[in-house]
C-alpha cells in the first residue's frame, strides 16, 4: 500500500478497533495514528451492527430472547477480536492490587491472569449478555460507536511507553470522529447514552491514572470501551 495512499488512516483503525479482514497498513506513521483515530467510530458501527444483526437474526427464527443476547454477544465479541476484553481483564489484575504504581504498571505487563481478571471479566460478560437481552436493535450501534468515541478522551493523559497507541494517535482527528457518531446521538436515549458514556469514561480514566502514576496504555483504554459500552447499554435499557 503506497505510503500516502488516502485510505491508510481508515485501514489502520478498523484493523486496530476489530477483526475483520481489511488491508494491512505496512509501517504505520505518526501521521497515520493520528488520523486514524477519527475513525474509531466507523469501526464501532461495524462492530454494533454486526451484533445487532445477530440479535435480529436470532429473534427472527424464533429463539429465545436469551439466546439471541448470548450470539449477539458472542459476534460483538468475535468482531472486536476480544482486544478490549483482554484490556479489561489485565486492568483490572493491575489496578485493583494493593500496590504501588510502578508495581501495578509491571503487573500490567504480566501475560497471566489473576482473580481479580477473572471475577471483573465473568462480572462484565454476565452484565452485557443480560443489557443485550433486554435492549433495542439498535442499542449494540449506539453503544459501540459512542465507546470508541469516548475511547479518545483517556488519550490526553501521559502515555506509559512511547510506543504506545495514545502516544502515536495524539492529538488525534477528534473532530472527524465527533462527526461520524453525531447520527447515534438521534437515537433513542442517544444523549443520555452519551452523558453517562462521558461520565463513566472520565471517571474510569482518571481513577486508572492515579493507581498508575499519571499514565495511561492500551490495557486501560480496552477497559474505558468496555465500561463505555456497558454505560451505553445500560442507558438504553430504559429507554425501550
Amino acid at each position: 500500500m503506497p505510503d500516502r495512499h488516502p485510505l491508510r488512516p481508515l485501514w489502520l483503525a478498523l484493523s486496530l478497533m476489530t477483526t475483520l479482514p481489511v488491508p494491512q497498513v505496512p509501517l504505520p506513521s505518526a501521521q497515520d495514528f493520528s488520523r486514524a483515530s477519527g475513525f474509531y467510530p466507523l469501526a464501532g458501527y461495524l462492530i454494533g451492527l454486526g451484533s445487532s444483526a445477530a440479535l435480529g437474526v436470532a429473534g427472527w427464527l424464533g429463539l429465545p430472547r436469551p439466546v439471541a443476547a448470548a450470539l449477539a454477544l458472542a459476534a460483538w465479541l468475535a468482531l472486536s477480536g476480544l482486544l478490549h476484553f483482554d484490556g479489561l481483564v489485565d486492568s483490572a489484575d493491575a489496578l485493583l492490587a494493593a500496590r504501588p504504581p510502578a508495581a501495578r504498571r509491571a503487573i500490567l505487563k504480566d501475560l497471566h491472569l489473576g482473580a481479580f481478571a477473572l471475577g471483573v471479566g465473568a462480572a462484565a460478560l454476565l452484565l452485557k449478555w443480560s443489557l443485550l437481552d433486554s435492549v433495542a436493535l439498535w442499542a449494540p450501534v449506539q453503544a459501540a460507536v459512542l465507546a470508541r468515541l469516548a475511547v479518545l478522551w483517556p488519550m490526553r493523559y501521559p502515555a506509559l511507553g512511547d510506543s504506545s497507541l495514545s502516544a502515536r494517535s495524539r492529538p488525534g482527528w477528534w473532530w472527524l470522529a465527533v462527526l461520524l457518531a453525531l447520527p447515534v446521538l438521534w437515537l433513542p436515549g442517544g444523549w443520555l447514552a452519551a452523558l453517562l458514556v462521558l461520565a463513566c469514561t472520565s471517571a474510569a480514566s482518571a481513577w486508572a491514572a492515579s493507581r498508575l502514576g499519571g499514565v495511561l496504555n492500551g490495557d486501560i483504554y480496552g477497559m474505558v470501551i468496555e465500561l463505555a459500552e456497558l454505560s451505553a447499554l445500560l442507558a438504553a435499557s430504559r429507554v425501550r
